[in-house]
């Protein structure tokens, strides 16, 4: 019997959107592979680079170019591209990445230690990496991370026991300190203290965490419904989407408008949730876009849908289930999902 293949899908904004070209649709769609199959993806908005057998290639709308060999890691924003290889971290300007020309004179750069214990990007011996000036910030000593996530303005770091910490801005409630106050240094994220996590994860302006036992806890920003918690601002965008010309509570029939009314809204959590997962499912991975939450469940591995409405509620990706696909891994950019299936 053959041995299942690993694919990549992709769902949300294309790349060919991003340069105001006609996209292909929310998804969703194969990520081309090529004989040396895809191993890691790094999304950013406009462009995506992913890791082949044969080193780091940077994907645009109709543009393809492999990167020079020695780099094993990718942070990509919308103005830099942070890489890293075994003996230097540098930058280079978005443009340049692009056309796979890194000879010019890095925006930053940084030399590496010997090889020894490697965390992932952005973290480094001694700090992390940042796709953005100044591109690089140090750890003070007590925080021993392990993992390390970026948002748009804010950090959260996995300690070596398992404890969370976050810091940078907090005005919508993404450090889970309780409060939308910002915070200069790492700071231990209090309601989570005695429950070790195995990851966490940041988006735009929202956290999530996994607990060692698979329980997700989210936080910060819920316009979009992001922390699958009841959303307003997406009751009245789907309200609106029916008829662009009536207000929202013309649109909802009588006991919608009421059951809407009785709704205890969220648009900032400044603590950890639990999520209630149905079927009390156990949670092996989560990945944070701007407005978006994507897991990975233990018992199902499945993620995400095809279309592009908004949704305040967890829920399977139906094309993965119809298709017998399961998911492996899940890497959120701003307003896309990948996805590495197995095929059968």
């Amino acid at each position: 019997m053959a041995a299942p293949r690993r694919a990549w899908l992709v769902f949300g904004f294309s790349t060919e959107e991003a340069a105001g070209e006609l996209g292909p649709g929310p998804g969703p769609r194969r990520l081309e592979s090529g004989p040396e199959g895809i191993r890691r993806v790094w999304p950013a908005w406009s462009y995506v680079v992913v890791e082949t057998g044969a080193g780091l290639e940077v994907r645009s709308a109709g543009l393809r170019r492999r990167l020079p060999p020695g780099w094993t890691e990718a942070l990509p924003s919308e103005t830099h591209l942070v890489l890293r290889g075994p003996a230097a971290a540098g930058a280079w300007p978005r443009a340049a990445a692009l056309r796979g020309e890194l000879r010019e004179a890095a925006s930053w750069s940084r030399a590496l230690p010997p090889p020894g214990p490697r965390r992932p990007l952005p973290l480094l011996p001694g700090g992390f990496a940042t796709p953005r000036p100044p591109f690089f910030a140090a750890l003070p000593g007590g925080v021993r991370a392990r993992r390390l996530a970026l948002g748009q303005e804010h950090v959260l770091a996995l300690g070596a026991a398992g404890e969370a910490y976050a810091w940078g801005g907090g005005r919508h409630g993404q450090l889970g300190h309780g409060t939308l106050e910002s915070e200069l240094q790492p700071r231990l994220v209090e309601a989570l203290a005695g429950v070790p996590m195995q990851a966490v994860a940041a988006g735009g302006w929202h956290s999530a965490s996994i607990s060692e036992t698979g329980d997700l806890y989210m936080w910060g920003w819920n316009e979009s419904g992001q922390l699958a918690l009841p959303s307003k601002a997406l009751v009245e965008e789907q309200a609106q989407d029916h008829d662009p010309g009536a207000g929202a509570a013309e649109l909802m029939p009588h006991q919608e408008q009421l059951a809407a009314e009785d709704t205890a809204f969220i648009s900032i959590q400044a603590f950890p949730a639990l999520l209630d997962l149905p079927q009390d499912l156990e949670v092996s991975k989560v990945s944070c876009g701007s407005r978006h939450t994507a897991i990975i469940t233990r018992k199902y591995g499945q993620l995400g849908h095809k279309d592009n409405a908004s949704s305040d509620q967890p829920r399977r990706v139906e094309y993965l289930v119809a298709e017998g696909l399961r998911a492996e891994e899940v890497v959120c950019g701003p307003w896309t999902t990948y996805i590495c299936v197995l095929e059968p």
